[in-house]
Parts: C-alpha cells; sequence; structure tokens
C-alpha cells in the first residue's frame, strides 16, 4: 500500500486525513459537532478528545491534510488567517524583537504588527523581500527575529527566492516565514526550499469557494523537536481562535479539487495578463507569468504555475475606481481566490490600513482574482470595462 509520504501532491489533497468512517465505511469522515466528548472514567480521554476547543476529530483531518500537502512535520487550523498570524507571533516574538516584512505585504499583517503587537514591543522594518541585496543589507544592520516573505506578493505579485532568503535569515538566527495563500502548496512548498513555518489564509485558494473563513499554519521537519509546535498548540488551545467543525470540513472539501483549480485558475489569468499587456487603456501589468515581469524566472524555478491573481495599473486612480467598478462578471469584493472572478481596489479596500506607510498600494493598481468561468467571457468583461 502506497503510504502518504510516497504520495504526490493531487493524491494526499484527496486522501490524506481521510480515512473512510471506522462504524459505517463512510468514504467522506462525518462532521463531528459535539462541543465535548465523553470520558472513559476522570481523564480517560478517547483518542485524546475532551473539548471541543482543544480538539474535534474534525480539524484534526483538516491539520493532518495540510501537514501533508505542505510537505510539513505540524499543521494548526485557525478561525482565520490573522488568527494564525497572530498565534505564531505571540509564540515567537517577544517585547524588543524585530520582524523584517516586505514592503509589498497583505495590510491585515501589517495592521496586526504595527497596531497590536507593536504597542506591546514588537517593532518592524520594511524591505523589499525581492531585492537580495536590500535584504542582506537590512539584516547586516540589525538581525532581526523573525523574517516574513509574501511570494507572489500581495498586491504587486513581487517575486522572492525563497531558499535565498532563507539562508540569509537562518545566517542570521531568525525565524523564516513564507505566506504561501497565493501560490498554494499545489504550485509551491516553501518548506521544501528552507521555509521553516508557512502562513495560509486558508480562506482563499484552499477553501476555493468564497464560504469558509480560516487559516493555517505549518511547520517544517526541521522543527520535529517539538518546541515551536509545542507552543502553537498551547496557544490555540489557551487563545481559543480555531476553526469550527463545519469550517474545517468545508476546507477539507476545497482542498480536495486544489490542484485542478489552480490549473485552471493559472491557465485564465495568463490569458487575461496577455490580454492585458496589450490593450491600450492598460500602463502596467503585473503578473509572474509574463516573461517581462521582475522576478519571472524565480518564480518559473520555484513555482509550478503562476496562479490565478493578475494587478493591473491603469494612467490614474480615476481610471483605475472606473475599472473596478464597471466590470459585471468580476464582481468587486474583497479577498481572492474563489471559483468567482473577483475585481478589488486596494487602496480603499483591502489595504485601506496602510495608506500614508512605506507598505502603501498605488493608487493606480486594481487587482483582479481570476476565477475558473469561461476565458473569452472574462477576457470580454475586461475590454468592456476599460472603454467605459
Amino acid at each position: 500500500m502506497t503510504t502518504d509520504a510516497a504520495r504526490r501532491f493531487a493524491s494526499l489533497a484527496v486522501h490524506a486525513g481521510q480515512d473512510p468512517d471506522e462504524s459505517t465505511g463512510a468514504v467522506i469522515p462525518p462532521v463531528h459537532f459535539s462541543t465535548t466528548f465523553a470520558q472513559d472514567g476522570i481523564g480517560g480521554l478517547r483518542r485524546g478528545y475532551e473539548y471541543g476547543r482543544s480538539g474535534n476529530p474534525t480539524r484534526t483531518a483538516l491539520q493532518m491534510q495540510l501537514a501533508a500537502i505542505e510537505g510539513g512535520a505540524h499543521a494548526f487550523s485557525f478561525a482565520s488567517g490573522l488568527a494564525a498570524e497572530d498565534a505564531l507571533l505571540r509564540a515567537v516574538l517577544s517585547p524588543g524583537d524585530e520582524v523584517l516584512l516586505g514592503n509589498d505585504v497583505y495590510g491585515g499583517t501589517y495592521r496586526l504588527l504595527s497596531r497590536v503587537l507593536g504597542p506591546w514591543g514588537v517593532r518592524l522594518r520594511l524591505v523589499d523581500m525581492s531585492d537580495e541585496q536590500a535584504v542582506r543589507a537590512a539584516v547586516a544592520e540589525r538581525a532581526p527575529r523573525l523574517l516574513w516573505v509574501e511570494t507572489p506578493s500581495n498586491p504587486l505579485l513581487r517575486i522572492t527566492d525563497i531558499a535565498t532568503l532563507a539562508r540569509i535569515g537562518h545566517d542570521a538566527g531568525a525565524l523564516v516565514v513564507v505566506d504561501n495563500t497565493f501560490a498554494t502548496p499545489a504550485l509551491q512548498q516553501p518548506l521544501g526550499v528552507g521555509a521553516d513555518v508557512v502562513v495560509h489564509s486558508t480562506t482563499k485558494y484552499l477553501g476555493g469557494h468564497s464560504d469558509v473563513v480560516g487559516g493555517a499554519l505549518v511547520l517544517s521537519e526541521t522543527h520535529r523537536d517539538g518546541a515551536l509546535a509545542e507552543e502553537i498548540g498551547f496557544l490555540q488551545f489557551a487563545v481559543g481562535a480555531v476553526s469550527g467543525p463545519l469550517d474545517a470540513w468545508l476546507t477539507t472539501r476545497g482542498i480536495k479539487t486544489l490542484a485542478v483549480r489552480m490549473e485552471r485558475h493559472s491557465r485564465n489569468a495568463a490569458a487575461v495578463a496577455a490580454f492585458l499587456a496589450g490593450h491600450d487603456r492598460v500602463a502596467r501589468v503585473y503578473y509572474p507569468g509574463l516573461a517581462e515581469h521582475p522576478g519571472h524566472e524565480i518564480a518559473a524555478r520555484q513555482m509550478s504555475g503562476f496562479g490565478g491573481i493578475v494587478s493591473v495599473a491603469l494612467e490614474s486612480a480615476e481610471a483605475a475606481r472606473r475599472l473596478a467598478e464597471s466590470t459585471r462578471l468580476f464582481q468587486l469584493a474583497e479577498s481572492l481566490g474563489g471559483v468567482e472572478s473577483l475585481v478589488n481596489y486596494p487602496d480603499a479596500m483591502t489595504h485601506a490600513s496602510v495608506r500614508g506607510t512605506e507598505a502603501a498600494v498605488p493608487v493606480e493598481i486594481v487587482r483582479l482574482s481570476v476565477g475558473i468561468e469561461d476565458e473569452g467571457d472574462l477576457l470580454e468583461d475586461l475590454d468592456r470595462a476599460l472603454r467605459v
């Protein structure tokens, strides 16, 4: 029988943590809604389950699935991506510690670090993570406790060489974290090239259907000693920002089709990027699959596909807002990674919290989350909206 360790990605996504139900043989394991579990005498826990916050079989199955698809040793599921980030940051940082963060980063991550952990004494520095020499200089100036990487980044899709950044971080004694939300483990596996921890907003591509909020942390094999995992597990339990059983099950269901969805997302996004790159109303297209995109060669080397996000610069803020408000098939909404196409104006939506900071998004940028609809319909919608 093939073991999980020997299976390839698409098979792991379908089968890891998904053994048929022992009592009935049900191919899809049941969702365990119970908040508490009967004990066989005081302290006599059945398979370790006691109370829904400390553990739930449906959440356990998801965590096994997450660890398998990322090639990690430990995984933890949370109620949101930011809850996952918060648990990691609390586990690793103390007052006075510093995080070196990309200057093109998700606004919620910046807000968590600057406005929640900043008053607690955590320091924050920003650098262009796609610029190896800039990162080396920043680390040489002052070694951070944690090096936080997004690649592709949100929303300018900057590409960071994970293996190189991991070496730089480790040489300085830093923990190296990669937000893998945009690429997903279907296209990129940071732990396999040196990262210590992967972060996900499972709300996005892993869930994949815009119907469940969640987050996850996956730790590398190098952390099999369990110290960091033990601390994160304690915070998951003690702080309590866990994913509920239905949320965990919906995420598991989404992951099962991740491989085929990412193929379609990537194919449609490549077509959208090529179309926009030749459009007379567009100033610039950001997509790592384009040969002229900075970091294209790195992305081609460390990713098996270029993903479903395309960002575009128009000639002005007014033109960008007009595009965002004129599409019909692309729905104007926050978030990304669902089967449906979404359009977002980052300056006033997902990244409004970083206005006026080093992480501010240019006002002429529009971000597209390209779904799995018909390619021709997507291109027609964008062309019509650009000509409004």
